[in-house]
């Protein structure tokens, strides 16, 4: 699938003692159809991931999800910065 360059991204990171570290992404941008896309990722740092993709008629709805995505991640630990010592 060939998708267009992102509107907005953001990534976010979860590293607990007990677990490797997990990120989630969530992009919205258009899809090949002019809809607008919310495009999410999650899984382990540097392992397989998990991609959902919603398609909107209009960058209103599609924030609304975005957002709520995003806040459910950070309810659950997920944070912005990326500690380097993660990616390593």
């Amino acid at each position: 699938m060939c998708e267009k360059q992102p509107m907005a991204e953001c990534f976010l990171y979860r590293h607990l003692p007990s677990s490797p570290p997990r990120f989630y992404r969530v992009e919205i941008a258009y899809d090949l159809f002019d809809d607008v896309a919310v495009i999410c990722e999650w899984g382990i740092v540097g392992g397989h991931k998990h991609r959902e993709t919603h398609s909107f008629a209009n960058l209103r709805e599609a924030s609304q999800l975005a957002d709520g995505l995003r806040e459910d991640a950070v309810q659950r630990g997920y944070q912005v910065e990326t500690p380097e010592i993660w990616l390593t």
